[in-house]
């Protein structure tokens, strides 16, 4: 690692000596198998959210140390039915603990599970962190711009505590949107920061159901917003990342405001926070398979065959095989299930997790992605 980041580690060490930080190195290799965790809080946050904390037993110390803006997949059982979902981390490495945020929504089996049922002491599953959504400590000042809807705040309030704390120059600008002030998940947290980080932190609501006196704050978050908001509050020359969370409307507005005006597309990272809006986006799959395929699955170098139709998603049929691979939404917006192609090919119908680079290098999300080769060989171990 450079010198500076070094340094940096070294500072997000020490910054709490009875909760040592969990700042991972960038070279950890990526494990997908599950592990114990009892929570030690569950932390009210708004009355539809709740934090939930873990205990991470000290031999699992180093697997649990993550980057900002990484996610924890969460496995338990309700109702006599396994259930997996990702949620971001919201504390930052420095603060030494591990934590996600968790809003109920209608008919969410696990959210309801989380706001209403757990407590401290239970002991819940969960693989260590992953993720591609992360911002990684540079060499030089951060000017980093934060945009969040409802519980897309979850990641954003780690990346931003970590920005601040990087050294005594990086910025963050926040723009927030909620129904009103009661929903704002975090609300007393960033007025905490905006105290310590008088100079280098700026929150802006924006609120779709109440009136704060100003036409920019009501509403929802869209791209006249963003171009009102660049008039007023950043620069986009001088803004190093642009980290977007919250529903798809919202990011592909934003996204393509932001690159209008100026912004490189390597600048701009987002992630959706449900899978409700990601059907609309699935595209037919063309293969030259006239049967099934005959498909081979790698995890930690074993190989589970089996054949896969080309309506069958990979995923889904090495399940039906046997095959303890790694998944959690099976909608497109994690990585859980993120796996190398290494012979024949397959396709993806949706891909809101995977940068351009991974699908260049041959990386799919199997529970979005179908053979289109007689043959094809796929491995998690990658």
């Amino acid at each position: 690692l450079p010198s500076k980041l070094r340094s940096m580690l070294k500072f997000f060490k020490k910054k709490k000596e009875d909760k040592p930080s969990l700042m991972a190195d960038t070279s950890k290799s990526t494990d997908t198998s599950f592990y114990p965790l009892t929570i030690s809080e569950v932390r009210r946050e708004t009355e539809e959210a709740v934090s939930i904390a873990f205990d991470v037993p000290t031999e699992h110390q180093e697997k649990f140390t993550f980057l900002p803006g990484q996610y924890l997949t969460l496995k338990t059982t309700i109702a006599n039915e396994e259930v997996r979902r990702s949620y971001s981390i919201c504390a930052a490495p420095s603060d030494g603990e591990l934590r996600v945020a968790v809003k109920e929504i209608e008919g969410g089996k696990f959210s309801t599970h989380a706001n209403r049922h757990l407590e401290a002491g239970m002991t819940i599953e969960s693989m260590p962190p992953m993720g591609n959504f992360k911002w990684q400590p540079t060499e030089e000042p951060s000017h980093v711009v934060g945009w969040a809807a409802g519980s897309g705040i979850t990641p954003i309030m780690s990346i931003a505590k970590t920005v601040l704390e990087s050294d005594s120059s990086s910025t963050f600008t926040l723009f927030y949107g909620n129904k009103n002030s009661n929903s704002i998940i975090f609300k007393d947290a960033f007025e905490d920061l905006k105290n310590t980080y008088v100079d280098r932190l700026e929150v802006h609501h924006i609120l779709s159901r109440e009136d704060q006196g100003s036409d920019v704050t009501k509403g929802r978050i869209d791209g006249e917003k963003v171009k009102a908001f660049n008039e007023k509050f950043f620069e986009v020359g001088a803004t190093t990342a642009h980290f977007l969370c919250g529903p798809l409307g919202m990011i592909e507005s934003v996204t393509e405001t932001l690159e209008s005006l100026g912004t490189p597309k390597e600048k701009i990272h987002f992630e959706l926070f449900n899978t409700t809006a990601a059907g609309v986006a699935k595209k037919e799959v063309s293969s030259s398979v006239s049967g099934a395929s005959a498909v081979t699955v790698i995890l930690d170098g074993e190989e589970t065959h089996f054949e896969a139709t080309g309506k069958e998603f990979i995923l889904d049929a090495a399940l039906d095989a046997g095959a303890d691979v790694p998944y959690a939404c099976k909608g497109a917006v994690c990585c859980t299930c993120r796996a190398k192609v290494l012979e024949g090919s397959a396709e993806m119908v949706m891909n809101y997790a995977l940068v351009d680079d991974e699908v260049k290098d041959g990386y799919i999300l199997t529970c979005q992605a179908h053979a289109t080769s007689d043959k094809v060989v796929v491995s998690f171990d990658e």
